[in-house]
């Protein structure tokens, strides 16, 4: 709910926004600059700044780096496991994210270095581990049946 011009809250999407931006009073919080963005397929988003002096061009250099932060979260939810971990203790989870942010970061490296994908890069990493383990096994499982 925002607040055009100091009459009454209205939905966002009730109200007309220049495509510079306009500045509206956000309920809660003050005074924002929102930015209207319409997808060439109609989808409609909306950006909103609490730096009212923000031109259209330094809003999209912030959206580019917004979509470079979302890259890195897929890469650590997908190809790291850092949701997955099993454990309740804080420290646990500590330990767990750091070393999946740890992962990431090698297998960033690894992409870097390769010029080949994440996922690639995982499963050439894996494929290696497997082959590493099958020619030389240390774990030995007794027989259940």
């Amino acid at each position: 709910m925002i607040n055009p011009n100091r009459t009454a809250n209205r939905p966002i999407s009730d109200v007309a926004l220049a495509a510079s931006g306009t500045v509206v009073h956000l309920k809660g919080y003050g005074l924002i600059l929102v930015f209207k963005i319409v997808a060439p397929d109609g989808d409609i988003d909306y950006w909103a700044t609490n730096d009212l002096k923000m031109s259209p061009l330094k809003r999209q250099q912030w959206a580019e780096f917004e979509w470079s932060i979302e890259e890195y979260h897929r890469g650590l939810k997908q190809c790291c496991g850092i949701e997955k971990a099993q454990v309740r203790s804080a420290r646990a989870q500590r330990n767990h994210i750091g070393l999946a942010i740890r992962a990431f970061l090698r297998l960033e490296l690894h992409w870097f270095h390769r010029g080949i994908s994440w996922y690639e890069s995982k499963l050439s990493i894996v494929r290696e581990a497997v082959r590493s383990y099958l020619t030389a096994p240390w774990l030995s499982l007794s027989l259940t049946a």
